[in-house]
């Protein structure tokens, strides 16, 4: 197993060839894909677009990309972290995507705050960044609990939009002096 990074419940590794199913399943629920496409992913799209795109990720940026996240007590697939390049030097941005069943035990937070601080203090990266549908006051939520902070609210156009598209989407963001500042508190 490649090992990404440990929390005190969790173990995030690298994805493989063989995890089509995990990321399928996890894909299939309607209530998770709720703020993201709508609906569930198409299997055959997982393995010809979206486990590529991961892989891919890994051989761009060996530091960075989407982690399967396991529990330590079982070694149970709760879903994935990501830690993504973006447009702007020494940012990244983190996301997560969970199982319902893993939903409310402050595995997101605990999975973020990790990434959030692996950034900072591994990685030597300057800001991090997430965002999500305005509407998606949980993703909100772990954003905050987090240690981002709410940055700006924005909106794009999409062909074929998302209810509650129409309130826009948000970026939460926490740089480097916030993050050691919050650390010495």
């Amino acid at each position: 197993m490649d090992v990404y990074l440990e929390t005190e419940r969790l173990t995030l590794r690298r994805f493989g060839e063989t995890d089509v199913d995990l990321l399928t399943a996890l894909d299939s629920d309607p209530e998770v894909m709720r703020f993201l496409t709508g609906q569930p992913t198409p299997r055959r799209e997982i393995e010809n677009l979206v486990l590529p795109e991961i892989l891919k990720v890994y051989d761009e940026h060996p530091e960075l990309g989407t982690f399967a996240a396991e529990q330590k007590v079982d070694g149970a697939f709760i879903g994935w972290f990501g830690m993504q390049p973006t447009a702007e030097p020494k940012t990244v941005g983190v996301g997560y995507r969970l199982n319902r069943i893993a939903w409310g035990k402050g595995y997101a937070t605990e999975g973020t705050r990790a990434l959030i601080d692996k950034a900072f203090a591994e990685l030597g990266m300057e800001r991090v960044v997430a965002d999500t549908m305005a509407v998606n006051h949980r993703s909100r939520a772990v954003m905050r609990r987090s240690g981002l902070r709410f940055a700006r609210l924005y909106h794009e156009h999409f062909d074929d939009p998302l209810p509650g598209t129409e309130f826009g989407e948000v970026e939460y963001a926490v740089d480097r002096r916030a993050w050691e500042a919050g650390r010495r508190a």
